[in-house]
């Protein structure tokens, strides 16, 4: 009986903590980096940091699948340190009339960058550069849970995009799954 303070401090400790890890954060202040708007001094942050590479999420303010992302996937604090880990993280608005400098150091705005440059007609476009300023991978539209956004983190961070599609990779993680 007289361990059962100690017993109950533990307890309640695992339960805080546990809780605690499970509490959704703002994606604008843990998932995304904050920018200045020049991506080509990115790429010097992303490689002094030791990152992969850099994401680019392409939004808009009305659209649905990226209210979704960040209110499902992008606010949880596991994805959030599994992204921040590999890549630096920017949030670019695709109807956005402010300037910014791409990738090879040119000034554009945002609304340009995202339509001419890359075709973006349809939102979210998750877009993966590597430290080059090259694109590497892009998926089109809010992935279905937060273990296929971690896939896709793996899927450009361990060079998977070389290899093979997406889906193909989804397709063998998901049988790597069932068999276990």
């Amino acid at each position: 009986m007289k361990f059962l303070p100690y017993l109950t401090g533990i307890l309640l400790y695992v339960l805080l903590s546990t809780a605690y890890a499970q509490v959704p954060r703002d994606p604008y202040e843990y998932f995304f980096n904050e920018s200045f708007g020049d991506y080509s001094e990115e790429l010097e942050n992303a490689r002094d940091q030791g990152k992969k590479g850099v994401m680019v999420f392409f939004e808009m303010d009305e659209c649905p699948f990226c209210h979704r992302m960040k209110n499902t996937i992008m606010n949880q604090p596991e994805i959030q340190e599994y992204y921040r880990e590999r890549f630096l993280l920017f949030s670019h608005d695709i109807e956005g009339d402010i300037d910014i400098v791409d990738f090879e150091g040119n000034e554009t705005t945002q609304k340009e960058y995202a339509v001419k440059v890359h075709r973006v007609r349809a939102t979210p476009v998750i877009a993966f550069f590597d430290l080059e300023g090259n694109r590497i991978a892009r998926y089109i539209g809010a992935t279905k849970s937060a273990r296929e956004f971690k896939w896709l983190a793996d899927y450009v961070a361990d060079g998977h995009y070389r290899d093979t599609s997406f889906t193909r990779y989804k397709r063998e993680k998901k049988k790597e799954l069932e068999a276990s």
